[in-house]
């Protein structure tokens, strides 16, 4: 667990390295979604949210789920958490939902982080990393698209513009 725990650290600091600069490989995609092959039914979750209500990944079967990994240390899930909240806004008018899960901290932690990144869909806390390993995460954020039939059709490392055109579109023709 410790020696996954550090490459997907080593992972995320080199995306945020290279998303401000400062590092020599391009994390810019023309594509802001990556296809996944075989669509592999997502593994199912049972997470609290800072409300201390419970979010069951099956229960929300039928619609398109976003699920995203994130960590308040992460500077590049810091920089991404404003457009996700943006998309979010244009999102769950048409019914998709948008889960933001905190790996490895406490509520505390990530309820104190809100008053500076301030976000309206759910946080949930993965606080023991068992959500986590269940999904092929290599660093963070990374984020899955997951359609009505509950299949991860999407999967996005590193950040993204979520108020993107394409990508909207591509979330929302999903639900068709």
């Amino acid at each position: 667990m410790m020696k996954r725990f550090k490459h997907i650290l080593y992972i995320t600091i080199l995306i945020g390295l290279t998303q401000l600069g400062y590092a020599e490989t391009d994390n810019t995609n023309s594509e802001p979604l990556h296809i996944v092959k075989d669509k592999p039914l997502a593994a199912d979750f049972t997470l609290y949210d800072l409300d201390e209500k419970l979010h069951k990944l099956s229960e929300y079967r039928g619609r398109v789920v976003i699920v995203n990994f994130w960590a308040t240390w992460c500077p590049p899930c810091r920089f991404e958490l404003p457009s996700m909240d943006q998309a979010y806004q244009m999102l769950k008018q048409k019914g998709v939902v948008m889960l933001a899960i905190n790996v490895g901290e406490d509520a505390d932690t990530v309820f104190n982080f809100t008053a500076d990144y301030p976000v309206t869909f759910p946080l949930l806390l993965d606080k023991d990393a068992k959500v986590i390993k269940q999904y092929p995460v290599v660093g963070l954020p990374t984020s899955y698209i997951i359609d009505p039939q509950g299949h991860i059709v999407y999967r996005v490392i590193g950040t993204r513009d979520w108020t993107d055109k394409k990508l909207l579109k591509s979330i929302l023709d999903l639900k068709l």
